[in-house]
């Protein structure tokens, strides 16, 4: 079983930046390809970014390229989420997960393991 918990998210005006965390219990952390996912008011979760467990391969939704980053660090069982240039439009619950998959997907049936989100408010 895989715990996860997020920090960092909170109101940030139109142009911020935040840096989300997500930090793993498992031992094995270093082993599952990671994601962050966000949901806002009314809308369906969407993927945002995923990384591969050796931080060799990462990927992006369109709406968010250029803007944001994931990364990771094994060493600490935790994944970050560096997001520059925030628009009302990203205001979102963020949510990390961990798929026991050997690769990430940006499909959210896909991941096993699901932490409860941070909230993020980007005001215009």
């Amino acid at each position: 079983q895989v715990q996860l918990v997020e920090s960092g998210g909170g109101l940030v005006q139109a142009g911020g930046s935040l840096r989300l965390s997500c930090v793993a219990s498992a031992r094995t952390f270093s082993r599952y390809p990671l994601a962050w996912f966000r949901q806002a008011p009314g809308k369906e979760r969407e993927f945002v970014a995923a990384i591969s467990w050796s931080s060799g391969r990462t990927d992006y939704a369109d709406s968010v390229k250029g803007r944001f980053t994931i990364s990771r660090d094994n060493a600490k069982n935790t994944v970050y989420l560096q997001m520059n240039s925030l628009k009302p439009e990203d205001t979102a619950l963020y949510c990390c997960a961990a798929t026991t998959s050997s690769w990430y997907s940006t499909i959210r049936g896909e991941y096993d393991y699901w932490g409860q989100g941070t909230q993020v408010t980007v005001s215009s």
